[in-house]
């Protein structure tokens, strides 16, 4: 009531209100690009909004964090780069990405909307205006690292947006989407620059991906919003409880449902299953890091024929995910799915890994083998997803930041980790890259003139010391006209090619040799992704979930009485007279 009545029957003075915040004061429009929060959950058309916002969000960001692997050749020839060094820009990018991870998690009250749509402002920023302009490779770096502590928060909301926007009926579809974030990115990169770096620039190749974060930018700040923390931090299994959380919300005490979430999520079934993903996800790290050197030093493919064939694998990767997702709702179950991809992507990655010193294996061997392996973990990926937030709500579903902060940590320790060890085991990759093009090059323009030269290189070492042929003392000019066979024409071409000779010098050997080792290297990298993948299988059995579809079915029914019952008391209690007073 807005007044009271005093004993002497005149009004009594209202109690005073309360100041009105900094933020309250704020002009309407500016309010409503920071405070995104619904008190109430919305109806269907809303919801799918949102969710599509948050679909296409993550899918920018993943474009702007991956476009610099189509290009990491080119990258690695401007800046004069070891594969090494291009190597570390992903470790360092990733590692404070895991820790922008945690962040995220405890910076929740900024809220999930502000941090997805203020990221998608900062990495379009940067990659339009920073990443193309970088004055070296160590400015190239520290840019790399900002887009990927932006993307390690986003790594955080993007998913829990998608689980506040989906009960969990429902939910590994809507995963499913949220995990095109990543395939769609990475598939729009490999189409866009299979498309354009013939007439494009390496540069150019970032301008367009900045733009079109700063486009999507601008849908995400009018368009996103996100649940109050009322309705969020409450289990949903279907859109049937949408009366119940909401009736719930008005009584939830916010302060003690976020306490002690850390200490939650450090248990077996939460740590273990998010080590698992990560491990299992170590061939799709590979391919979105490494698979054009490793075409383009062991196949000798291009960065446009690589980016092609990878398209194969990105969009059997992205209908599996949708697929699946929708079959594992329709069932009610996720580990079934899991276990199938999970053994599936095991055999495919075998077969894959035995074609590496094959050099004779055509193009659409590798596109179909790359189809299984992609198709298989979208079968593994989209219900692990669902089956992992839902793992989360079953200790604490106010929790679920937190949840997915530890999980994002984790996946991007193991791709730090692993990105170290890839040039450790590959050592071939830097010969190869670096110099392994010109001295193809110089091999077919100074061929004939190095057989000459390697017959006696130290004689042609001390002819290269004179500066033109009139200087060289008669008796060397004898002895080389004597090794070529009298025929100066053959000395004219030495002469001629010298700045191709001198690269075969320099680093033909080591081409060779690195070419000749490149497939056996990369064998036993394909065999620690097979490792990983087969330690993945195990964790699925710890984590919440039916096997049986009639089981889950039966619970959820189950489910749905408690619900009905839960909401029936509610009403009861808010019909009733109050305590005391006259019916």
């Amino acid at each position: 009531m807005s007044s009271t009545t005093s004993p002497s029957g005149a009004p009594a003075a209202s109690d005073p209100e309360p100041s009105p915040s900094p933020s309250d004061r704020m002009p309407a429009l500016l309010r409503g690009l920071w405070h995104r929060q619904l008190d109430h959950y919305p109806a269907t058309g809303p919801r799918m909004f949102y969710l599509a916002i948050v679909v296409i969000g993550s899918v920018v960001l993943y474009y702007e964090l991956y476009i610099q692997y189509a290009v990491s050749t080119l990258l690695m020839h401007e800046y004069g780069m070891s594969f090494m060094y291009a190597t570390m820009i992903s470790v360092i990018g990733n590692l404070v990405g895991a820790f922008a991870s945690l962040v995220a998690g405890l910076a929740d009250r900024w809220g999930r909307a502000n941090l997805v749509v203020y990221g998608l402002l900062l990495t379009g920023l940067l990659v339009l205006f920073a990443l193309p302009n970088a004055e070296s490779k160590g400015w190239f770096m520290f840019f790399m690292a900002l887009v990927n502590i932006v993307e390690g928060m986003a790594l955080v909301a993007t998913p829990a947006l998608i689980r506040d926007f989906s009960p969990q009926v429902g939910r590994a579809g809507a995963m499913g989407f949220w995990t095109l974030g990543p395939v769609i990115g990475s598939l729009v990169v490999t189409t866009v620059s299979s498309n354009t770096l013939d007439t494009s620039s390496w540069q150019d190749e970032f301008r367009y991906a900045g733009m079109v974060g700063l486009a999507v930018f601008v849908i995400a700040l009018f368009g996103l919003r996100e649940l109050s923390p009322q309705l969020r931090d409450q289990l949903m299994v279907s859109l049937r409880d949408r009366a119940l959380v909401e009736a719930k919300a008005r009584g939830l005490d916010i302060e003690a449902a976020q306490k002690n979430h850390w200490r939650q999520m450090m248990r077996l079934d939460i740590l273990a299953p998010a080590l698992g993903i990560s491990l299992h996800l170590m061939f799709y790290f590979t391919v979105v890091g490494n698979l054009v050197v490793y075409y383009s030093t062991v196949f000798g493919y291009s960065e446009q024929r690589t980016n092609a064939l990878a398209n194969w694998y990105w969009i059997a990767n992205a209908v599996a995910l949708v697929v699946v997702g929708i079959a594992s709702d329709l069932t009610r179950v996720r580990k079934p799915f899991m276990i199938v991809g999970g053994v599936g992507t095991v055999v495919f990655t075998l077969l894959f890994a035995l074609t590496t010193d094959q050099p004779d294996t055509d193009y659409y061997t590798f596109a179909w083998l790359l189809v299984g392996i992609g198709a298989c973990s979208g079968l593994t990926y989209a219900p692990w997803m669902a089956g992992y937030t839902e793992t989360v709500e079953k200790h604490n579903p106010a929790a679920t930041a937190t949840g997915l902060a530890v999980w994002g940590w984790i996946i991007r320790i193991v791709v730090s980790v692993s990105a170290v060890f890839t040039p450790l085991i590959v050592t071939s990759a830097t010969p190869l890259v670096n110099h392994g093009e010109e001295v193809v090059a110089a091999q077919a323009d100074a061929g004939p003139a190095l057989d000459l030269v390697m017959k006696d290189p130290e004689l042609f070492v001390q002819l290269s010391k004179y500066p033109n042929r009139a200087a060289i003392p008669i008796e060397l000019q004898i002895k080389a006209l004597q090794l070529a066979g009298g025929d100066m024409a053959k000395l004219d071409l030495v002469e001629k090619k010298q700045a191709s000779l001198a690269v075969l010098i320099d680093h033909g050997e080591e081409v060779q040799k690195a070419k000749d080792r490149a497939d056996d290297e990369w064998m036993r990298w394909w065999w620690l992704t097979l490792v990983c993948q087969v330690l993945f299988i195990p964790c699925v059995f710890v984590m919440a979930g039916r096997w049986s579809p009639r089981k889950a079915k039966e619970d959820e029914a189950a489910h749905a009485i408690r619900v009905e019952e839960e909401l029936a008391a509610i009403r009861a209690a808010e019909e009733a007279p109050e305590a005391g007073q006259p019916v």
